[in-house]
């Protein structure tokens, strides 16, 4: 079957239609209005998607491996069971998105919004979120070893049982979080 172009999945986006275990590696949806898509199970591997709305949509078992979400809206979205891999989330707006038990090892989140996001056992070993906001943000059991967080806000975030061993907190702002264990954090 042939490609879908940029158009066809922002018309049918649109319609209300979905894109659920749908081939769409290596599109260009840049700065496309995404808001609700169901991408549930759809292999966006390779995908860049900078500055796109994606609002409260269904990513829920999607493959974005290496995928380029730099600057898009992803407020509200479902990641749980989620591939991202590689993926780059510089500087988008995850507010009360699920990233339940995701592995976001290694990626960039540098400034990214995660207020109220729940990242609750979620894989963020060596994840670059430096002036990352996390207010709220629900941290519970999260493996956040060697995590870079200088500068972030992490005010009133659950990080109860959360691993932070050798997680870089210099400068960060934890007035408020609950559960956090700070032996063996660099401060």
């Amino acid at each position: 079957m042939a490609k879908w172009t940029r158009e066809q999945i922002v018309a049918k986006v649109q319609k209300g239609e979905s894109f659920a275990e749908t081939d769409l590696s290596g599109t260009d949806l840049s700065y496309a209005f995404l808001k609700g898509a169901d991408f549930r199970g759809a292999n966006l591997a390779d995908c860049t998607i900078q500055n796109a709305n994606l609002e409260k949509a269904n990513l829920k078992d999607a493959d974005l491996t290496n995928a380029f979400l730099f600057g898009s809206n992803l407020k509200e979205v479902n990641f749980e069971g989620a591939r991202l891999s590689g993926a780059n989330l510089q500087d988008t707006n995850l507010e009360k998105s699920r990233l339940k038990g995701v592995n976001l090892s290694g990626l960039s989140l540098f400034g990214a919004q995660l207020n109220q996001a729940n990242l609750e056992g979620a894989n963020l070993s060596g994840a670059k979120l430096k002036r990352a906001n996390l207010v709220a943000a629900k941290l519970a059991g999260a493996d956040c070893r060697e995590a870079h967080f200088q500068r972030a806000v992490l005010r009133d975030a659950d990080l109860t049982g959360a691993d932070l061993t050798g997680a870089n907190l210099k400068f960060a702002d934890l007035d408020g979080a609950k559960g956090a264990n700070l032996k063996g954090t660099v401060q």
